[in-house]
């Protein structure tokens, strides 16, 4: 292996212990405590992991966390009262409500009923407006901390050209308006993009988020580029065991890369840990404080 191996476990419990110094001083200074509260729905094993883990960690960098805990039938309009009530607390400033829902929930109606001042997944239509026109916004926390890891590795990225593999709301496409933000060239490649293999070859920094496991191979990737591995892939180990691996054949990859990120242990811990930056800047906008340095986009 050739590549610098960029460490998104190391990087995240930087970034949490940054969060909670910070949460520390908003305690000490104003009285204030950043609160987030999340919403899970139904009875989804993957979910209610994650918003475990989200809640520990909420509760060790000294936010006030809330759970709410709702049954799988629950309707439309009890969900959107609970989501109502949670805009007027002023004691909450960050609202998450944990995806997927029941199929007879309208995901996006309820999203966007979320005050778009406490959407720290940075998904309603308001702040997805507001980062594709350069303006102060809520930004998706993956994305988030893909572009977090990247400014650390590089410095500036002014200049560089950028391949983003994948055009979902949640990581594409706010990914592509991230590093436009940050001066690359960007291209968007895609499952009909023609002769993948030449546009990814070209870049000097590759994003892969297309839930395909190991699809991008090292003959790919241009020697010493930056491989940002968002995927998280479950693949047949043999002997009836599995394992996780990324969108790309980290074995063939690492060995041309400049950088890459592993799977695990890569983008995945960052997730949480810009969730919790994302909430500490909601409340610092919220109180008209200024925004923590190197947490936000």
């Amino acid at each position: 292996m050739s590549a610098t191996l960029i460490d998104g476990k190391a990087f995240a419990a930087t970034v949490r212990g940054q969060v909670a110094d910070h949460v520390a001083r908003l305690k000490a200074d104003h009285d204030l405590t950043p609160g987030l509260a999340v919403v899970l729905v139904g009875e989804d094993p993957a979910s209610q992991v994650y918003v475990r883990s989200k809640g520990k960690m909420t509760v060790e960098v000294g936010m006030k966390s809330v759970e709410h805990r709702l049954e799988a039938e629950t309707s439309e309009a009890d969900l959107l009262a609970l989501i109502q009530s949670l805009n007027a607390d002023e004691t909450i400033h960050g609202i998450l409500v944990q995806l997927p829902l029941p199929g007879h929930l309208n995901e996006d109606l309820l999203i966007n009923s979320i005050d778009p001042a406490k959407d720290v997944d940075g998904f309603h239509i308001s702040n997805v407006g507001l980062l594709g026109t350069g303006q102060k916004s809520m930004v998706p926390c993956t994305p988030l901390g893909c572009l977090m890891m990247l400014r650390d590795h590089h410095g500036s990225l002014s200049g560089m050209d950028a391949v983003v593999l994948g055009r979902s709301n949640i990581v594409g496409k706010p990914m592509a308006q991230l590093l436009l933000g940050d001066s690359c060239t960007v291209t968007i490649a895609h499952s009909r993009t023609k002769d993948l293999p030449k546009v990814v070859r070209r870049a000097d920094i590759v994003v892969a988020a297309v839930g395909r496991p190991q699809m991008v191979p090292g003959d790919w990737i241009k020697p010493g580029t930056t491989v940002i591995d968002v995927g998280i892939n479950r693949i047949d180990a043999g002997d009836g065991k599995t394992r996780l691996v990324g969108d790309c054949d980290f074995d063939t990859c690492s060995t041309v890369a400049g950088a890459i990120t592993p799977v695990p242990g890569g983008v995945g811990p960052m997730t949480i840990a810009c969730l919790l930056a994302n909430t500490l800047t909601a409340c610092c906008r919220a109180n008209g404080l200024a925004e923590p340095e190197g947490l936000t986009a």
